[in-house]
């Protein structure tokens, strides 16, 4: 067993969520469990979960969310494994190239920014470690896209909650981005799960992930029927993670992997291009109906 750390870590490392109705990521565990599947089991075949991602193969479309200061709650986070940066959206933009940079040559095979880090509580701009953070422009995340490019890697907007901003981040040339509310900063926001056929509708060639309470594999399962292609999750492994480390991690994956695979081979999906939302119910209707 690797070396205990300490859970939930320092203050402010997992924000308190509110206890009233503007907790947005209530509201997304409410709609995300209002979702009911229907068995298409005649035909079905066993599942492969396996993923395609510009080049690269993975055993799944379960991946680790962009965990920032786990080691203030003393664990070494040096990434092992392919790694996506997801930079925050700091005032200063050198400072976010440079940091594309760094992480291109340390072989990181795409970078993104956090879009959605830009405002914070007080409705100034975001201090985050005592560093201003800025917002950002369809200009703005054109050239960081651009640059991106020329660094030969793709690049991948982070907390897109509007098919608007989806549509702004594909023209502006982002290679994927991730529908996320960011664990509740907006007050009230939108479950992801609910925008995400917006979303697909103005979206081309463009990757989209998911995040937000993908506690299991069944959460997982709903947000690609949705029009995910893949999903994050984050809170759900962290319990284990600082109390046990990378074993619980890889336990919890496994466990996730398969509910995912029951659900796909319960209802007649293949592949992960496969999925189809009018396999699902929503108080009563098809998603994806007319």
């Amino acid at each position: 067993m690797e070396r205990e750390a300490n859970w939930p870590g320092p203050e402010g490392l997992i924000p308190a969520l509110p206890k009233d109705a503007s907790n947005a990521s209530w509201h997304t565990r409410r709609f995300l469990d209002e979702i009911l599947i229907e068995e298409r089991i005649i035909g079905t075949h066993v599942a492969d979960i396996s993923m395609q991602l510009w080049g690269k193969r993975f055993a799944s479309p379960i991946m680790m969310p962009a965990f920032s200061h786990l080691n203030k709650a003393g664990l070494d986070h040096s990434p092992i494994a392919e790694t996506i940066r997801i930079i925050k959206p700091f005032a200063d933009s050198e400072k976010i190239r440079a940091q594309m940079d760094f992480a291109v040559r340390h072989r990181a095979f795409a970078v993104g920014i956090d879009i959605d880090h830009s405002i914070g509580t007080d409705g100034e701009t975001d201090v985050v470690d005592g560093e201003r953070l800025g917002t950002l422009t369809d200009r703005d995340i054109e050239g960081f896209a651009e640059f991106a490019h020329k660094l030969g890697v793709p690049f991948v907007a982070k907390g897109v909650l509007s098919s608007r901003d989806a549509a702004i981040c594909e023209k502006a040339g982002a290679d994927a981005i991730v529908v996320s509310h960011h664990h509740g900063r907006l007050p009230f926001a939108v479950p992801p799960a609910m925008i995400l056929p917006d979303i697909r509708k103005v979206t081309g060639k463009m990757k989209i992930f998911a995040d937000c309470s993908v506690d299991d594999g069944r959460d997982a399962y709903k947000l690609m029927a949705l029009g995910a292609d893949a999903v994050s999750t984050g809170r759900a492994i962290l319990p284990g993670l600082l109390k046990e480390g990378a074993p619980a991690v890889e336990k919890k994956m496994r466990q996730m992997n398969c509910q995912l695979k029951e659900l796909m081979g319960y209802t007649g999906v293949e592949t992960l291009d496969a999925f189809d939302a009018t396999v699902l119910w929503y108080h009563g209707r098809h998603f994806g109906a007319e």
